[in-house]
């Protein structure tokens, strides 16, 4: 248990120190903040005394110092209104630090996710990580917040009230002070339970978002293949575990509230007894004794109120730590600092002894040779798993080689900017993406300071422009996220359109006439064949009446490449290549 307490508390240190770092940048209002909130304290604390003082006035009969009653209680409205201010100067920085440090580490882990290696994200579901992003950034941002306004004033509550009990009375400051460990040590037993708890409750909240965003994504998957019980089956059992934690994170922050009381009381009873004794002894007026009282409710107070803070306060710190590991994720390979830029590419690519695999137990390439030539075109083919995809992926960079290297114009790739090695590559792949915008925006999004006549122009290349014009607002018409409203085929000529504009001197074709109707998909293949006209490109299709007119056609099989050449010399061959091709036309029976 001691052993878990300790790597608990050391894991909480350290967030706070990231924590620490980001409020850092805050200074201003940090400082704002605690004057303020000394401020409040020394005020509030300072009011039980003028009240001692105004019953010391009072407090034998025929006595009553009216005048001085008056002037006692013009200063407490005085103190009144001045506490009231600095305690709302205290929330506007308060509001201002949580807030400025919550957006600039949800900035930080978005910039982070830009530059994650693509095996980090297609390892994480979607869902989880935004469940970090938004859920966890939210629940540390009310903690934090909550933090800072009662933290402050509470600690310096305890410490204010402890000084002005000590300049009072001796004695009964002690009592005060032999009880207060009670409380500190009962804080700590609870604080270890409940960091452990927000934090799995916090990671299980992540896995439910993942599967919601799953489920709510491929809804017609799952309605077509009859998946709703067995998902709700997962949706149960994750819940549960959500309810488990959250059920136990709740128990041991509930815990706080009750056991500080009871070791306030004590410390209330202390204050009484031993200032009753006092007074009778005549070495207190009753006017001190009702200040000393006041300050008993006083100092338990914020213990009440930091022992509610430091639940949440827990769940905090358990959400910025999922945050932080986000943030402090390896990112992917850096470039060096001599980096060539790669501009005005020739295209000729080279691959020497490439080797990779996703998972380092299960081999997918290896030894991998290829030469292209500027300007060729190369047509990959092969079974699915057999690489291609990954093939592409190692071209663009996504994923660097394990062994082996892939040069541009003679320069490996690892040498070149990422920027400017994809500048110099057009891609289309069978899985669109569009963004939530304007057409214009989406087909402009590789050459922004293209031209309307240039942006039509390359519609009408990849035979878009007549439908775009039936939409509501042409060019204008607003997309939503992914082109929702759109069917699959006019997304992917949008996808087209996008690469016609820019033409860079390499393509990289993914089966990117997949979903489009047979007709169409003959006009564009027309248009592709000059796009590629004088551009290295690299084809993938199943189709492989699409690719005939290649270069060259690569074999793949398993990673390796089998068999390579025209489509006439590989059906000479009749070879993998040529069963492949057959198999097209070959008739169940």
């Amino acid at each position: 248990m001691s052993k878990g307490g300790k790597k608990t508390a050391g894991g909480q240190y350290a967030v706070m120190k990231k924590v620490l770092r980001y409020v850092g940048r805050y200074r201003f209002f940090l400082i704002c903040s605690i004057v303020c909130a000394a401020a409040t304290v020394v005020l509030t604390l300072y009011i039980p005394i003028l009240t001692g003082n105004a019953i010391d006035c009072i407090v034998e009969a025929g006595k009553v110092d009216l005048t001085a009653i008056a002037s006692i209680l013009r200063v407490m409205a005085v103190v009144a209104g001045a506490t009231a201010l600095a305690q709302w100067v205290m929330s506007v920085c308060n509001n201002r630090i949580a807030y400025h440090v919550v957006q600039d580490i949800r900035r930080d882990a978005f910039e982070k996710i830009q530059v994650l290696p693509l095996k980090y994200l297609d390892a994480h579901p979607y869902g989880e990580l935004v469940s970090r992003i938004i859920a966890d950034a939210d629940q540390f941002s009310d903690g934090l917040l909550m933090g800072f306004t009662q933290l402050f004033t509470g600690v310096l509550t305890i410490f204010g009230t402890l000084l002005f009990m000590l300049a009072e009375n001796v004695g009964i400051t002690l009592v005060v002070v032999c009880i207060t460990p009670v409380s500190l040590f009962v804080a700590a037993f609870i604080a270890r339970g409940t960091y452990r708890m927000f934090k799995l409750q916090s990671e299980t909240r992540g896995e439910q978002t993942a599967l919601i965003d799953e489920m709510i994504g491929n809804q017609k998957v799952v309605q077509a293949f009859s998946y709703e019980e067995k998902a709700l089956e997962r949706f149960d059992v994750i819940n549960e575990k959500l309810g488990k934690y959250s059920l136990k994170a709740t128990f041991f922050s509930s815990l706080t509230n009750p056991c500080t009381r009871f070791v306030n009381s004590l410390v209330y009873i202390g204050v009484c007894i031993t200032g009753a004794l006092s007074a009778i002894a005549g070495r207190l007026t009753v006017g001190t004794l009702t200040c000393f009282l006041s300050y008993a409710n006083q100092y338990t107070k914020p213990f009440n109120e930091i022992s509610g803070v430091f639940t949440e306060f827990q769940n905090a710190l358990a959400c910025a730590a999922r945050l932080f590991a986000l943030i402090e994720e390896e990112p992917q390979t850096p470039e060096p600092e001599d980096a060539k830029v790669l501009e005005n590419a020739r295209g000729e690519v080279v691959l020497k002894d490439v080797a990779f695999s996703y998972v380092p137990e299960k081999k997918l390439i290896e030894d991998l040779n290829l030469f292209v030539e500027p300007g060729k075109r190369v047509a990959i083919v092969g079974p699915t798993g057999c690489g291609k995809t990954t093939l592409i992926n190692l071209l663009m960079r996504f994923y660097d080689v394990d062994k082996g290297s892939i040069s541009v114009d003679g320069t490996d790739i690892r040498r070149l900017t990422r920027k400017s090695l994809r500048e110099n590559y057009g891609m289309v792949l069978q899985e669109t993406w569009l963004k939530a915008g304007t057409v214009r925006e989406n087909i402009l999004m590789g050459k922004p300071d293209a031209t309307e006549e240039e942006m039509v122009a390359a519609a009408k290349a990849a035979h878009s422009h007549s439908f775009i014009k039936r939409l509501p607002d042409g060019y204008d018409t607003v997309l939503s996220e992914d082109g929702e409203g759109l069917s699959q085929g006019q997304k992917q000529l949008l996808c087209i359109t996008r690469v016609m504009l820019c033409l860079p001197p390499m393509l990289i074709l993914d089966e990117a006439t997949s979903s489009i109707d047979t007709r169409t998909e003959m006009r564009i293949q027309k248009a592709f064949a000059g796009m590629m006209k004088g551009r290295t490109s690299f084809v993938i299709a199943h189709r492989l009446s699409t690719i005939m007119d290649s270069d060259i056609i690569l074999v793949m099989r398993d990673g390796h490449i089998v068999e390579q050449g025209s489509h006439d010399a590989l059906l000479a061959e009749n070879g993998f290549y040529a069963e492949l091709y057959n198999s097209q036309f070959v008739l169940s029976e």
